[in-house]
């Protein structure tokens, strides 16, 4: 009896680990399957969620089309990536090529540093030497600083290599929010329906509020990111600053990281100040500093209430997401990680509410529903 049972067990262990083989092998096939299309899609969603309320907007100027007013924002989205990328690129192809017929013909001519450049506390007299090195033997000064040349060569090749490919991506993830967009009643019972069967009572409250991360933080921190690099870059094009679009880009990415600024803004400073009279060297100045400042009123406007993500979540999940998916990661990463960190709040406070009822129900207190939506 003992070894027929034994049998049974062992057949019935075989049967399960086959069976779970099998099925592991059939979602590692389908995800190899659908993993180009993750990422696009994945960030499709995300863009939707944050226009949907500016496409029902524009849905009621449009007569009750849906599909129009999603399309609209689409073309919208894309106008408004393409063109600055069109300006940033041409702004650094331009600076690429102007060096490389400079270096060509061999007239170069870099002009000696001011005396203005000495006088910067710290780094001054250690950036003057520098310059006046590369101004008077550029050879000497390229030779000696080869090393980190090439690796800075590099790095801006990598960028621009890959700043094609993510605005494409864009633009397919911008092409598929406008199809979730004006399928949103349907895709949105669905999620919640999926979201209520895994995680039970408190799915339909969890789906709103990672609706309402999403636009918090898409909004409230890419947004401003691309507002203050727009006011930032738009400075470094109408005062000439070399590498401008370069200078755009790292505003951007900084913005998102949720790093200042300034610290790409304070060398372009230093340079206008050197090259340029005094009165636009003060209105450059206070241009972009007040541009550098910007995200201290704009935050609390994008940002919504309700929602307070701590700037290390962003951080992390900017810096993360661009390591591993380049730089469309840098924006996806910082959304997903607060998404995360919200419902990570959500569900240690729901574990509170039945603490605080049972408490109020003791003591006879009649403010128990206010109570509970606090602990929410």
């Amino acid at each position: 009896m003992g070894n027929q049972q034994s049998k049974i067990f062992v057949n019935n262990m075989m049967e399960s680990a086959i069976r779970i083989g099998l099925l592991f092998m059939l979602v590692l096939w389908t995800f190899d399957i659908i993993r180009p299309f993750v990422i696009p899609v994945l960030w499709g969603a995300i863009i939707a969620v944050a226009l949907m309320p500016l496409t029902q907007k524009l849905e009621k100027a449009f007569k009750g089309r849906r599909g129009l007013a999603a399309t609209a924002m689409a073309i919208i989205g894309i106008a408004l990536l393409v063109i600055p990328f069109v300006l940033v690129s041409g702004s650094i192809f331009d600076g690429v090529s102007h060096a490389i017929e400079v270096l060509q013909s061999g007239e170069v001519n870099i002009p000696g540093p001011t005396q203005k450049v000495a006088d910067i506390p710290v780094i001054g007299d250690k950036l003057y030497e520098i310059w006046a090195l590369f101004s008077t033997n550029l050879e000497k000064a390229v030779q000696h600083f080869l090393p980190e040349i090439k690796t800075a060569v590099g790095t801006i090749a990598s960028v621009i290599g890959s700043s094609l490919a993510t605005l494409m991506m864009f633009i397919i993830s911008l092409a598929i929010a406008a199809g979730f967009m004006s399928n949103a009643e349907k895709i949105s019972g669905a999620i919640s329906t999926v979201a209520v069967r895994v995680v039970g009572k408190n799915g339909e409250q969890w789906t709103t509020l990672t609706a309402a991360t999403i636009r918090s933080v898409l909004l409230g921190v890419v947004g401003v990111a691309f507002i203050q690099s727009m006011l930032i870059g738009s400075a470094m094009f109408v005062f000439n600053v070399p590498a401008a679009g370069l200078i755009t880009l790292g505003v951007l990415i900084l913005g998102i990281a949720q790093l200042p600024a300034l610290i790409v803004v304070l060398p372009a400073i230093f340079y206008v100040f050197s090259t340029q009279d005094t009165t636009s060297a003060i209105i450059f100045t206070v241009w972009v500093l007040l541009a550098g400042v910007s995200d201290s009123f704009l935050k609390p406007m994008l940002m919504g209430r309700g929602v307070d993500v701590p700037m290390p979540v962003i951080l992390i999940g900017a810096i993360g997401g661009m390591l591993a998916a380049g730089i469309i990661g840098l924006f996806l990463g910082a959304v997903i990680l607060a998404i995360w960190y919200e419902l990570f709040m959500a569900w240690l406070k729901a574990d509170k509410a039945p603490e605080a009822e049972q408490s109020l129900a003791i003591e006879g207190e009649p403010k128990l529903e206010a109570v509970v939506n606090q602990a929410k």
